[in-house]
């Protein structure tokens, strides 16, 4: 018998939703940097595991918005807690019962849905730290079950897995079994141009830019052309992003085609171009782009 549901990871940002989602399918679907919000849409990378398929989804962290593309981020976490069969609450236990650890458990509370508490980093905490945290997170919500991993590392992560699988309804797989995700190509290749502007700029740059596929194209020799427009909401870090004589925006190229050839199987071949234009992070276009509804239409 066959078993296969949805699993939401929430959680605030820089928790490791992303990592762990990495690591339990052993694939990277969902990018990563050691800066917060990174994620800024749903994304589903596919678990396959004891005749179970376990559609995880990776939220975007929660947090307090201020703009428009912050709005569409929050609406799409809580959206995708709503749509699951099993919320997972990852929490990053160095950091503790911060105040938006404690405001996202009072609305998974108020819910009534099942949710697992899932103690993330727990190799950077002492084991006597991890009990008073458990327990005091305990009080504010009803978990059916608690796990403490090492994303990172993958300590616990094959024991959550287990449990995963086993907890899933049973039912068809809704996707094929060699599926890692439903993300389309053009947004995964956007996405991991986002990335590496993340890893290498700094400060307010990467908050600033949106990457979207302009076009992406198969050759009759196996390999693909993509075209990317990297959009910026201010010239200086539209210089930034271009470096000395194009060293910056020549590097970021570079390491994100090694990473989509490997995601795609096949030679990339990848151009970008980074244009200014104030004010994307409010533009309803430009969120439908990168996969979040726009928050102005809501109802």
């Amino acid at each position: 018998m066959t078993r296969c549901g949805f699993v939401a990871i929430v959680g605030a940002p820089n928790a490791g939703k992303s990592t762990l989602l990495n690591r339990l399918t052993g694939a990277k679907l969902s990018i990563v940097s050691p800066k917060a919000q990174t994620t800024r849409f749903r994304v589903l990378g596919i678990f396959m595991h004891r005749q179970s398929q376990v559609l995880l989804v990776d939220t975007p962290g929660i947090f307090r918005p201020r703009r428009k593309l912050d709005r569409a981020m929050v609406a799409a976490a809580w959206t995708g807690a709503a749509d699951a069969d099993l919320t997972v609450l990852l929490v990053d236990a160095r950091a503790g019962l911060r105040d938006e650890v404690r405001e996202i458990v009072g609305k998974l509370a108020e819910a009534k849905r099942r949710c697992w508490l899932v103690l993330n980093k727990t190799d950077l905490v002492s084991p006597t730290a991890l009990l008073p945290l458990t327990q005091s997170l305990s009080e504010l919500a009803p978990f059916e079950e608690t796990y403490m991993v090492s994303a990172q590392t993958g300590d616990g992560v094959a024991a959550l897995g287990d449990a995963l699988a086993e907890a899933m309804p049973e039912g068809p797989y809704l996707y094929p079994e060699d599926d890692l995700t439903d993300l389309p190509d053009r947004l995964l290749a956007a996405e991991i141009v986002r990335e590496q502007i993340f890893l290498q700029t700094h400060e307010e740059v990467p908050y600033g830019a949106t990457v979207e596929t302009e076009s992406f194209a198969e050759r009759r020799d196996g390999s693909v052309r993509i075209d990317v427009t990297v959009y910026v909401s201010r010239a200086g870090h539209k210089a930034i992003l271009i470096g000395d004589k194009g060293s910056r925006i020549k590097s970021i190229g570079a390491r994100a085609r090694q990473d989509l050839a490997g995601l795609l199987d096949r030679p990339v071949h990848l151009f970008l171009n980074v244009k200014e234009r104030k004010g994307w992070d409010e533009e309803g276009a430009r969120l439908r782009a990168i996969g979040l509804e726009d928050p102005g239409k809501a109802g």
